[in-house]
């Protein structure tokens, strides 16, 4: 699953991207991957234009001039790829990121264009945005790479817009088929049950100790790493940063948060915002999962102090960072730095 960096990297890249753009069609072959109705396809994507690139917790959101949302997951093995002028990748990193599309983990095709005007508003309304097997498939280049898309593929997706109308694709591709691209009116993003349940931002302005140290106070009897993970107590929050955060803050991660003094806690608030941002700031982590907007691996893991170093010496005592499990999860400490409760 990403982490908030990972996520907010790939916001960042396809940003540059999409606004602009105009989405001449859509084609899609499973269902779960795209579970939304035709007509609002036909009337509410198809020839919109797209607005902005938006990130809340560990879910982007696509808003369109229309005034409804692609509300997207990556979940575990997601990948959005841009192919036009050039060539973007974010997600599981897998050569889809690289090599010719669509291939066989590729689950929804958007052809975007930057043309304008009534003409285009008219002629986009006319794509199918079905899936379907065809005889005949008639390709728009949209980069040096997607002239080599094999033929076969390009027919289990249907018609692609004419010559002209497409000059850009967007590729939702997905091995595990777990993640999905949701049509939704945009003021009703807040109603999902996912967002009402969300915590908040741990890097937005508004997000003060006092506000940190209310939310953990919900789960005062829990493990303060248990708390952490919980996406309704911060959002976006995972594994990773847990560790990185805990340790920063010399926390053991099975403590109490009710055990947690107030002078740690906001220890704890300060290095969670820090190592988010510097993880941001290099691209997200370079875990198995995810790189970053520009196709390259995160380089935080580089600049770890405790995750997936067990094994070598802590930077701060010299002591042998050890591998535990706590609250399920494999948790990276150093056992002098990070004190274990009584």
């Amino acid at each position: 699953m990403p982490e908030l960096p990972e996520v907010e990297t790939v916001k960042v890249g396809l940003g540059k991207l999409l606004p602009g753009k105009k989405i001449a069609s859509v084609q899609y072959d499973w269902d779960k991957s795209f579970p939304n109705n035709k007509h609002d396809v036909d009337g509410f994507l198809v020839g919109s234009k797209v607005q902005k690139v938006r990130r809340r917790a560990k879910v982007l959101m696509i808003d369109l001039s229309t005034e409804y949302s692609l509300v997207i997951h990556l979940k575990m093995t997601g990948q959005l790829v841009f192919v036009g002028d050039e060539r973007f990748g974010a997600g599981h990193p897998t050569d889809s990121l690289i090599g010719s599309l669509p291939d066989k983990s590729t689950r929804i095709i958007f052809c975007l264009s930057a043309s304008k005007g009534d003409e285009f508003e008219i002629n986009a309304r006319k794509q199918r945005s079905a899936q379907g097997n065809v005889q005949e498939v008639r390709r728009t280049s949209t980069g040096v790479d997607d002239m080599a898309v094999t033929q076969k593929r390009w027919q289990s997706f249907g018609l692609c817009p004419e010559p002209g109308q497409c000059d850009a694709h967007l590729y939702f591709n997905d091995q595990r088929k777990f993640g999905w691209v949701r049509l939704i009116p945009t003021v009703e993003i807040p109603n999902i049950d996912f967002f009402k349940k969300v915590g908040p931002e741990p890097l937005g302005d508004d997000f003060k100790f006092g506000d940190f140290k209310k939310q953990l106070e919900k789960r005062k009897n829990s493990m303060i790493k248990a708390a952490l993970l919980d996406q309704t107590v911060v959002a976006g929050i995972g594994n990773i940063y847990a560790d990185e955060s805990l340790y920063m803050a010399k926390i053991h991660p099975s403590t109490r948060v009710k055990d947690v003094s107030e002078t740690k806690l906001k220890s704890l608030y300060e290095a969670i915002r820090e190592v988010l941002n510097l993880s941001i700031e290099k691209g997200g982590s370079s875990d198995r999962n995810y790189v970053d907007a520009e196709g390259k691996r995160g380089s935080y893991l580089g600049f770890a102090k405790v995750f997936r170093r067990e094994g070598k010496p802590c930077e701060r005592c010299g002591s042998e960072i050890i591998k535990i499990k706590v609250a399920g999860r494999g948790t990276h400490i150093c056992p002098k730095c990070q004190k274990e409760p009584k």
